[in-house]
């Protein structure tokens, strides 16, 4: 990076752009916040220039880059068109970060997230999963494939326009649209004081925080190259080392009821929580430490007040569907008659 280097950031209002604008401002970079309602975001630190973009637009993010930024920081890449758009930059844009996902990896049979709802078909990866460990094949067939698709496409740019690949874990932090700590904070706030948890409460999906995200993203701004790395807190707490903490932070007692096991099959979502997966899903850093020199800012501990607050702030200005659309199709996850009737018939 030289004086005065000008990076672009895409989904710049989302929870992941907004910590890379911060990171890249506090690191004498000269940004540029795209979203499509980011000139009404108003939170920006001084200097940062907003832009209203539509990347679904025809020529509008090409129009909107154009030749003189020395990053592309993209962190909502989702359709073979967007993979398009940043391969058609290559030559007028330095370099750039992309936000991928741990959807990618595949274990040793072929089993990734896009087959954990067929019989037998969770993954059973190693602990912790390298940036080695095989993954789905590329096409456009589901998330998991697009995703490596994408990586495929953009790493073969090599030095025409070098790509740091961040394959993040289960995102945290404020301004989430789909925040898992929901589960916890709409419970205690519905004043629910039993909690049943699936697989003995050992269940282990690697959180990433945003602001660990963003410290990878201007690590890998500083040191260009076509690589593909890990993006995860530095610790990985089962759920019920979770909900230990959240009780914390809530200041409340609430009861922890273990389900040995998977959720019953007539009522899934007894025990299930976001986090609940029978097999642990554990990324290694050790790839971002050595390459980048990567360190933590954060851990999830730490982080949880912050998120804690801006949930419960949220919460309290209307109902929570209001609040958080995307999770409302998924409001079965509240389904409090179908526990009550499982306790009563398990707790006698």
């Amino acid at each position: 990076m030289t004086q005065g280097s000008r990076a672009f950031v895409l989904g710049a209002t989302g929870q992941i752009g907004r910590a890379a604008v911060r990171a890249l401002v506090a690191d004498g970079w000269e940004v540029t916040a795209a979203a499509r309602g980011a000139e009404r975001d108003g939170s920006w630190p001084d200097g940062v220039r907003p832009v209203a973009l539509d990347r679904d637009e025809e020529g509008a993010l090409a129009a909107a880059v154009g030749e003189d930024h020395a990053l592309l920081v993209d962190t909502w890449t989702m359709a073979p068109a967007h993979t398009r758009q940043l391969t058609e930059l290559a030559g007028r844009v330095g370099s750039a970060v992309v936000i991928s996902t741990g959807a990618v990896y595949a274990d040793e049979r072929g089993r990734s997230f896009m087959t954990q709802d067929e019989p037998d078909g969770f993954p059973h990866y190693p602990v912790p999963i390298p940036e080695t460990q095989p993954t789905v094949p590329p096409g456009d067939q589901d998330y998991g494939s697009y995703k490596a698709l994408m990586e495929q496409e953009l790493l073969a740019l090599g030095e025409r326009m070098p790509v740091t690949l961040l394959r993040a874990g289960a995102v945290h932090g404020t301004h989430s649209r789909m925040p898992r700590e929901l589960w916890f904070v709409k419970r205690w706030l519905d004043g629910r004081r039993v909690r049943i948890l699936a697989y003995g409460g050992r269940s282990r999906f690697h959180p990433s925080h945003v602001d660990n995200v963003a410290e990878l993203v201007r690590l890998a701004a500083r040191r260009p190259g076509p690589r593909v790395l890990n993006a995860a807190d530095p610790d990985a707490p089962s759920v019920a080392r979770i909900a230990e903490l959240m009780d914390a932070v809530l200041g409340t007692e609430v009861e922890t009821v273990l389900l040995q096991g998977a959720p019953p099959e007539d009522a899934p979502t007894v025990g299930a929580t976001p986090w609940s997966l029978p097999e642990p899903v554990v990324f290694d850093m050790t790839a971002a430490e050595r390459e980048l020199g990567y360190r933590a800012v954060t851990t999830y501990e730490a982080a949880l007040p912050e998120t804690v607050e801006w949930l419960t702030a949220r919460m309290r200005e209307g109902d929570w569907r209001e609040a958080f659309p995307h999770l409302a199709a998924g409001s079965e996850m509240f389904d409090y008659e179908a526990e009550d009737r499982w306790l009563a018939e398990h707790r006698r």
